[in-house]
């Protein structure tokens, strides 16, 4: 809605500020961990020696940082070559000590305090198992309890609802992938660096692309504002940007939304879909990765069953898409990028969904009711 820079505008709430400032804190920790394009042998040595050794992996979060956790999986497993299991901290102490015998152990946390995630961090220590601690707190309980931290350089978020504490995971994961990938000889020397390149152009294509995004979506917002329910779609990757979505619908809006894997649809949420229940359906693609095309087709296919039925479609498309267009009410473009970086780009405009919707229904997007920033008690 306006193109006045980011440090000179006035934002009427946290929240908005803070989604205009992941262009800067995504520079910052990229930065840190990838500086002069180079990945940084000093930012990852003591996360790398923790976890080496290890063939298997087990992220622990709750809320937003499990779904970064998510999409962290299949970095890990698709990059890195390690079988990775995501546990909700809440579960991860009453889970057997028989699965997945000695793995690596990864918290997300933003606060560094969660009372759940702090609690796995202390049972991994208690089963004698190395742990790594992705925080933006330095200085928290978590950074200093764990065998290794990685900080995220998001800055303070005020807001309750996570952002910038959000991308700034996915591009600390992401690098991390790589690291262990090059350690475990996985990734040459330059294909690493052809990624590093890849992903520091993220804050610039993120800035260019904000103001018409906030503008574009509030006024697809505006036309969704009396549903009662979404669902939120995505395949591979994406899908874990499909259930950070729904959350922040929750979580801001105080609208029930659900994010499933696309291709589970028509395995019973089919029965929901009607004019009432809009889809929101990542489709972006990249059209040099052939996985990536195929998942793509497989959710156009989709979209058409779906436009037939009647339903109401706000989709995610990458620039220069003419067939998602066809088949949905609403459709943003997303700059191209890879597959994997996609999901950067792509979790922005539903963080401005949410807050669109949370804005038209006179919320307090800032402190949403019955929600705290870091749940410190179980």
């Amino acid at each position: 809605m306006s193109s006045i820079p980011t440090e000179e505008r006035v934002f009427p709430h946290a929240m908005l500020r803070e989604i205009y400032e992941q262009p800067r804190a995504l520079t910052n920790t990229l930065n840190h961990y990838m500086p002069g394009g180079k990945l940084s042998t000093e930012a990852f040595l003591a996360a790398s020696e923790a976890l080496r050794g290890h063939q298997r992996i087990v992220i622990v979060a709750s809320g937003s940082s499990r779904h970064a956790g998510l999409a962290g999986e299949i970095l890990f497993e698709d990059l890195a070559g390690l079988a990775v299991d995501v546990e909700y901290a809440s579960e991860y102490c009453y889970r057997s000590t028989h699965t997945l015998q000695d793995p690596g152990v990864i918290v997300l946390s933003q606060s560094g305090e969660t009372a759940d995630t702090l609690g796995a961090l202390r049972e991994a220590a208690t089963r004698g198992l190395p742990s790594v601690a992705i925080i933006n707190n330095a200085e928290s309980s978590m950074a200093t309890e764990a065998t290794a931290s990685l900080p995220t350089l998001a800055g303070t978020e005020l807001a309750i609802p996570a952002t910038k504490s959000f991308t700034t995971q996915l591009a600390v994961l992401y690098a991390l992938a790589l690291s262990i990938a090059r350690q475990r000889g996985r990734m040459t020397v330059q294909t690493t660096d052809a990624r590093v390149n890849e992903v520091e152009m993220l804050p610039v294509l993120l800035e260019h692309a904000l103001p018409a995004w906030e503008t574009q979506i509030h006024e697809i917002a505006n036309q969704l504002r009396q549903a009662k329910s979404f669902l939120f779609l995505g395949r591979g990757i994406h899908y874990a940007m499909a259930r950070e979505g729904a959350l922040k619908l929750k979580e801001s809006a105080y609208i029930h939304a659900e994010g499933y894997p696309a291709g589970e649809l028509k395995h019973g949420p089919n029965a929901l879909v009607s004019a009432d229940i809009p889809l929101v359906v990542i489709a972006t693609v990249d059209h040099a990765d052939p996985d990536s095309v195929l998942r793509y087709s497989k959710t156009l296919q989709l979209l058409k069953d779906m436009k037939s039925q009647g339903a109401q479609i706000f989709a995610l498309a990458t620039e220069g898409d003419t067939e998602v267009p066809k088949y949905s009410t609403y459709c943003v473009f997303i700059p191209a990028t890879t597959e994997y970086l996609l999901t950067i780009l792509e979790v922005v405009p539903l963080q401005l969904f949410a807050y669109s919707m949370a804005l038209l229904r006179g919320i307090d997007v800032d402190r949403p009711r019955n929600l705290v920033k870091a749940v410190v008690r179980e």
